[in-house]
């Protein structure tokens, strides 16, 4: 693998929001961590399970107050108020550079003028900024006094968040649309470096069965009820839906007998579904999404809601080399036509052109990417 020349001798701290589960953002942090081994890592909390903790590298990070206050192991999200405080008690003062891996808070250590902050930012805070309303939405508080105190709160985070920015010397996006959203919040430039996608993980098959999968936590912006009421329409068609979550209860309600529910499953039994499937169907605006990528891994073509970074990862038809079907509305008619359009058309879209695209985004593009770039910066940061 290659290596940062000019980072020899330099110690490293690397600054994530939160480890507790092993998602799109702690993939992430892995290929960071191959990519600077002898890096120290910190975080706001750090309850992750011992069998994730070895992907990287068995690492446990330096937490703060947070750690020890109630129910932070299952709750931790209920202190985001308390997270700004909290993270900025970090002492990084040790460090000469500081690698933020942030979709929070993490952005916000304080750093000084003779270290050098670089952030890879998954999205700027979503619920403060561009998303409030529809989180408000999602979450019910439209009104009242929770309402209330919801909008006070992300009030208070927008102001801090935007406070911190200056921050951060250099950032790196996870995609073209979250590099507008951090010009939007924050008034900065960013790199674009693309999420590493375990492509290696899943393989090409091109005999497909009779059914659509989706696959995803069942929470209210990923809009998997609209998925299955889509399928009301559509009797004669089989969805299987695999992902647990607070909208479980609304999914059941809405299923149709085509419609299976499996809740949660092994990552070995969703690779299953993913290769049999005859399309994979994703509703969420995402600031980047790599399931997508996944499904695209396996030869599956994916019919997703064309906003976000699934522009980027998706081929539509019409274009070279289609991998997908783009439909332009978040509702269950709009998906219903845009499946219907698929079975009409989907001889243009071929298994291996799927997988050929998800290979573009590998771990090792990611991390010569991302060694490059740090290197870069170090380089003018060592010369001024």
């Amino acid at each position: 693998m290659e290596r940062a020349l000019h980072i020899d001798g330099l110690k490293i701290a690397v600054v994530h929001d939160w480890l507790v589960t092993f998602a799109g953002a702690e993939k992430v942090l892995e290929q960071i961590i191959t990519c600077f081994p002898n890096a120290n890592v910190f975080s706001v909390v750090d309850f992750l399970p011992e069998n994730d903790r070895r992907k990287i590298a068995g690492k446990r990070a330096t937490t703060t107050f947070i750690q020890k206050l109630p129910k932070a192991h299952t709750h931790y999200q209920l202190y985001l108020p308390l997270m700004p405080l909290a993270v900025e008690q970090l002492d990084l003062s040790g460090y000469d550079i500081v690698l933020s891996s942030s979709h929070a808070v993490a952005k916000g250590v304080l750093t000084g003028p003779d270290q050098l902050h670089i952030s890879y930012v998954h999205s700027p805070i979503r619920y403060a900024w561009d998303m409030h309303h529809q989180y408000l939405r999602d979450a019910g508080f439209e009104r009242g006094v929770k309402s209330g105190l919801a909008r006070l709160i992300m009030h208070y985070m927008r102001i801090w968040d935007a406070r911190t920015a200056s921050g951060v010397d250099t950032y790196i996006a996870n995609s073209e649309f979250i590099r507008r959203r951090i010009r939007k919040a924050y008034g900065r430039e960013a790199k674009v470096i693309y999420p590493p996608v375990d492509v290696a993980g899943f393989t090409l098959r091109e005999d497909k069965e009779d059914f659509y999968l989706t696959a995803s936590r069942l929470v209210p912006y990923k809009k998997i009820p609209m998925i299955v009421e889509a399928f009301q329409s559509m009797p004669e068609r089989k969805l299987v839906v695999i992902g647990d979550g607070t909208d479980m209860k609304k999914c059941r309600h809405l299923a149709g007998s085509n419609v299976e529910i499996l809740g949660w499953q092994s990552f070995s039994v969703l690779k299953e579904y993913m290769q049999r499937a005859k399309a994979f169907l994703f509703a969420a605006e995402e600031d980047f999404g790599i399931i997508p990528l996944e499904a695209q891994a396996c030869g599956t073509p994916v019919i997703a809601y064309g906003k976000g970074g699934v522009l980027e990862t998706v081929r539509d038809l019409g274009g070279e080399k289609p991998t997908g079907i783009l439909y332009r509305e978040q509702t269950p008619m709009a998906l219903r036509d845009a499946i219907l359009r698929f079975e009409k058309e989907n001889r243009k879209i071929v298994p291996h052109h799927c997988r050929e695209n998800a290979l573009s985004f590998s771990p090792e593009k990611f991390r010569r990417a991302l060694l490059n770039y740090v290197d870069e910066s170090v380089h003018r940061w060592i010369q001024v």
